[in-house]
């Protein structure tokens, strides 16, 4: 039987797909007022799509805190500015409960960096870069797995951009929506063939 998804894909092949983004609503939160407007439903949602970022440091010995946090269902991605924020026990909640599967790629260090904002005990969270072994899958980057499961390639443009600027540009919220969305459709997209 043909697998479903090749284990590994060149540079090449990559570049030959057409580029994808996230499309949908982008909701960004930067006050707790708005923040506290979205949990309700942000805890009734059974599965989320997570990632983090953080100011890139240029100087050796500096580091930040995560600016943003990104988490996405499939037509809505909330951005909440956690370096407005900082720490809010009621967003921490989120972290710890077992219900809510938070789905990412690499995640270890987005939750080891949200550790140090304040400590917390993970759990319901799936690493995409161990998950998808199960379906024969060996390359782990967010660019490598995207195109395998969806078949499109997404853009590391806006990586290295000021996390913690003003105002966050179009082009950072598309490009962040987009890495806690492309999660989120990977995830469901792995669940519907192993069902």
């Amino acid at each position: 039987m043909k697998p479903l998804f090749q284990n590994n894909i060149s540079k090449e092949d990559i570049m030959n797909l057409p580029v994808g983004r996230y499309q949908g609503e982008i909701v960004c939160i930067d006050n707790r007022q708005a923040l506290f407007a979205m949990l309700p439903g942000l805890f009734r949602e059974k599965v989320l799509g997570f990632d983090t970022e953080t100011r890139p440091s240029f100087k050796k010995g500096t580091r930040h805190f995560p600016a943003l946090l990104q988490l996405a269902t499939q037509d809505r991605v909330w951005l909440v500015r956690l370096n407005r924020l900082g720490y809010v026990p009621e967003l921490w909640r989120l972290f710890t409960d077992t219900r809510i599967i938070k789905t990412g790629i690499g995640i270890r260090d987005d939750l080891r960096e949200l550790q140090q904002l304040h400590p917390f005990e993970p759990e319901g969270f799936i690493d995409l870069q161990t998950y998808v072994k199960d379906f024969g899958i060996e390359d782990a980057s967010l660019v490598k797995i995207t195109a395998q499961v969806l078949g499109f390639r997404v853009s590391k443009a806006q990586r290295l951009s000021n996390w913690e600027a003003d105002t966050l540009t179009a082009k950072q919220q598309i490009y962040a929506a987009t890495d806690a969305w492309v999660c989120y459709m990977v995830y469901q997209k792995l669940n519907h063939h192993r069902s």
